[in-house]
């Protein structure tokens, strides 16, 4: 295959989609469809706007993978609605959100659109490997600032995040992440790990925000540099610095394997090819009835169809 591929983070677009879009959008039993037809309209706006030849929606099989929550057990913890013992726990989704996946699923398996989702791994690890193994210029659209660190001007790897909807996309290249950050797509993630995310459940180095974080790199290099410079009396680290780092080291120790997203997912073998008319035409026919896709899907089945 050639031409752009373009990876979906599928769930942090379905959650905006719920979020901005009203839930009065129903289907003719009163089920609300809002982030489905929100979703639908973004797929539509992205190919329309950005004309990818390959499209993959890449799903959170599992949220919070153990693999992860064993690193650093506070990992996603304050999302967790449920523990279970021989499953993924349970995250916390609205209520009328949780109905509507499985519908989404099953909209773009009818459609035809690919879509991965992979045993133990996160859909950022799905895309990052589908990354690693690309040999074409990739988008990726994701509302996460995690999948920065993918950014890539030398293999024509970009992040579209969304500002407002997925009509207002910031195309994310390395220009613009050292304009914001001091760093650029393989820093992204030392970055990260230091300054730490509440909203992941990562604690960062205690003291150390982004600013200083960008600091530290762009003297030291990387998160190796940083943690040699801890040791090296000579190197200009505050006394501050240094005692925060050091208490950090076990922290430090594992955050880059939960915080750098896999590459190597065993993924399935999948035809990532954009179709032009819809795999399962009955079952699409069915599922836009008794959910009233309406014109959402019509608008995404012909924009497929007319691509040039």
């Amino acid at each position: 295959m050639t031409g752009r591929l373009m990876l979906l983070d599928t769930a942090s677009l379905y959650f905006r989609a719920y979020f901005g879009v009203p839930d009065s959008v129903r289907a003719p039993d009163g089920t609300p469809v809002n982030a489905v037809r929100g979703l639908l309209d973004f797929i539509d706006r992205l190919v329309r706007d950005h004309r990818p030849e390959q499209l993959v929606a890449c799903m959170d099989a599992d949220w919070r993978p153990r693999w992860r929550v064993e690193l650093i057990p506070s990992y996603k913890a304050h999302r967790v609605a449920g523990e279970r013992a021989d499953a993924p726990d349970e995250e916390e989704v609205p209520d009328t959100l949780a109905p509507q996946v499985p519908v989404i699923e099953e909209v773009l398996d009818a459609v035809g659109i690919a879509r991965v989702g992979v045993a133990g791994y996160e859909a950022d690890d799905v895309i990052g490997t589908f990354t690693a193994r690309a040999g074409e210029p990739v988008d990726i659209v994701t509302g996460d600032r995690d999948l920065y660190q993918l950014v890539d001007d030398g293999r024509g790897i970009r992040v579209l995040y969304p500002l407002k909807g997925v009509g207002t996309l910031q195309l994310t290249d390395e220009a613009v992440l050292r304009e914001k950050y001091g760093v650029d797509g393989r820093g992204y993630a030392d970055l990260a790990l230091l300054r730490g995310d509440p909203s992941d459940g990562l604690p960062g180095v205690a003291g150390i925000g982004e600013k200083t974080a960008a600091k530290l790199l762009a003297e030291f290099g990387d998160l190796a540099g940083i943690v040699a410079a801890v040791d090296d009396p000579r190197t200009r680290l505050t006394p501050s610095q240094r005692r925060r780092l050091t208490e950090a080291r076990p922290y430090l120790a594992v955050a880059p394997k939960v915080v750098r997203v896999a590459a190597d997912v065993p993924l399935p073998d999948v035809d990532t090819a954009l179709p032009r008319s819809p795999r399962d035409p009955a079952a699409l026919e069915e599922l836009a009835r008794r959910w009233g896709l309406g014109g959402s899907l019509q608008r995404l089945l012909t924009t497929l169809a007319e691509r040039p």
